[in-house]
This record gives C-alpha cells, structure tokens and sequence, in this order.
C-alpha cells in the first residue's frame, strides 16, 4: 500500500452517498483538477478504530488493478477518518435497468455481461471472491467501461479449510449454497450472481426477488426447479432441505417464454452461470469463452454503450447506500 497522501491534495465538492460508516463525496485532484469520489470511513465509531470491510477494501483495491475494476487512486487520513480517493463513475448498471426511456440491444447486454465477467474473472486469478455483486456495485464510467466497486466484503481463497460466512452477497443475488447457509464456497457464488444479473439485463426487472431468506429459496427454486440428488448430489443432507417444496426444472421452451428476445446461446450461457449445484456452475473462464460472445451480434463498443447522466455529471445513483 502507498505512503498515506493528505488532504490537501483533494477538494470535497457534495455529498452523494451515505451509509452507517462511511460518507462518498464528488470532488477533484487539486493539481489535477480530475474529478473523483471520496469514500470517507467513519473510523470512530468502530471499538478498534477500524471495520474489517474497511482494510479488505483498500487491501484488495491496491492488488487489482484492471479495466473493469474500479481504481483506487490514493488513500488518507483526516480528522481521524480514512478517505479512499477513487476513481469518478458517474451511473450505475442498475439505474439503466430501471429505467425504461433507455432501449438495450442484444449488443449492449453483451457488452456489459463481457466486461462484468472480465473484472470477476481478474478477482478469482487473484484468488478474491467479490462475495457481493449486484448491478448497483456495476459502476459506468464516462467512456462506458463497466467498473466492480464495493470491495467490502470481498475475501482471499486461502485456507480451504478455513469456515466463511455464508451471510453474504444481497439477497437477490445470493446463490443456492449460501442459502443453505454453506461455510465452505468458492468463486462459484460470484459466478451465480453475474448469471442473476444477466438476467436481469434482458428482462429489465429482479429475476429472483425473494422477500426474506427463506423465500428466496422458494423463489429461486420455483423459477430454477428444486435440486435433487440426481441434479446435486447429497444436496438431501443440506439444512433446511428437507423444509422445501419440490419444483420441476424449467422447460427450455418456459425459458424462451420468460426470455423472450433471448437467443439460444444466450439462455444456454444463463443456464450454465445459473446451475444450482456449485461444481457444474461454469467458471468465469468457461463463461467467457463461450459461443455467446462469438456469435453476432457482436458486443456493442463501450463508447457507444447507453448512458444516462444528469447535467451535473452528479451519480444518478445520487444517494447511493455505502456501507
């Protein structure tokens, strides 16, 4: 990690984001004039002086550097708060989602989906589980590169023997083998993600919006069938699976159906990102190379991408939640 910077070399402009612990600003590089955002981590109110998510944040931002994660540009200490200078990105993936004004070709998904798949693909060489993607942590910059932000609750794949947590990941986005509250994953639960948030990119909406915990194994089960022993071997002797209520696996023709401007190249690379058993879910190796991303059309330029931005350039998420 670099020597601590200072302040001065950083102006704070406006607030745009807030959270428990941490405050994002829009500001510039004084000598610079670049625009950036600072991450301010409330340092005090944590009884060691500072979170976990934190360290791991900066600690995992300072090895990956890539096109398609977002850059840490510098780090440090004020008023007894740590500030991470980062690179500006003015939207979000989930705020093109949502909004409807803006028209996505069959380009444009693939465009997102590659860059998405090349930033997760860069964590897991480096052996870093993201553990929490979502397209709201997909930032855009101003020449369309898909940026992973939010490196918070992000985790090495060291001791393989060593119990994680399986509270992690949004809910929406949280694979079968977290629901079953397993303490041993791997890079698996991003790729599972990434398939929910492919998804969601040609549907528009939530594709598995569960309203708890336990409903959202309902919800992703009902949409992707219940496993069994056949589909998942020993899944029968997992918590909770005794409590489930058996549904078929979708027919490719439901699949069709519910994605309706889908390809058939398309489908079969969300089927394989979205395999309830973890080990024959694709890696984001076998993800990438897939035909999807050969066959026409080809994926749409970054510059060309749709955009959406207020006359300020202000993050249209504007209050974004930071944790």
């Amino acid at each position: 990690m670099p020597a601590m910077s200072t302040a001065l070399n950083y102006s704070k402009d406006r607030k745009v984001g807030e959270g428990t612990y941490a405050v994002v600003y829009l500001g510039k590089q004084v000598n610079t004039d670049r625009k950036i955002a600072v991450k301010e981590i409330k340092t005090g109110l944590f009884k060691d002086g500072l979170d976990m998510s934190a360290i791991r944040e900066v600690k995992y931002l300072q090895e990956l550097r890539h096109p398609n994660v977002i850059e840490l540009i510098d780090v440090f200490s004020a008023h007894n708060n740590l500030n991470l200078v980062l690179e500006f990105l003015p939207c979000d993936l989930e705020v093109l989602i949502k909004d409807h004004s803006v028209t996505f070709s069959a380009g444009d998904i693939k465009s997102w989906l590659l860059m998405t798949l090349r930033g997760v693909h860069h964590c897991h060489r480096n052996f870093i589980l993201h553990r929490d993607l979502k397209p709201n942590n997909l930032l855009l910059a101003p020449d369309g590169q898909l940026k992973i932000a939010d490196f918070g609750l992000a985790r090495s794949l060291g001791n393989i023997n060593e119990d994680l947590t399986s509270n992690v990941v949004t809910r929406w986005y949280r694979a079968p083998e977290l629901l079953f509250g397993a303490k041993h994953y791997t890079g698996a639960i991003d790729v599972w993600a990434v398939g929910i948030i492919f998804a969601e990119l040609m549907i528009r909406a939530p594709y598995l919006p569960g309203q708890d915990d336990v409903d959202q194994m309902d919800v992703t089960f009902r949409a992707l069938g219940t496993p069994t022993e056949q589909t998942w071997p020993n899944v029968s002797s997992l918590r909770l699976y005794d409590s489930l209520k058996v549904y078929p696996p979708p027919s490719r023709q439901e699949l069709r159906l519910r994605f309706s401007a889908a390809t058939e190249e398309a489908l079969d690379l969300m089927m394989m990102m979205t395999q309830l058993d973890p080990s024959r879910r694709c890696t984001t190796e076998q993800a990438l190379q897939h035909k999807y991303f050969t066959d026409s059309p080809e994926p749409t330029p970054p510059e060309k991408l749709p955009s959406k931005r207020t006359p300020s350039d202000e993050p249209d998420s504007k209050r974004r939640k930071v944790e």
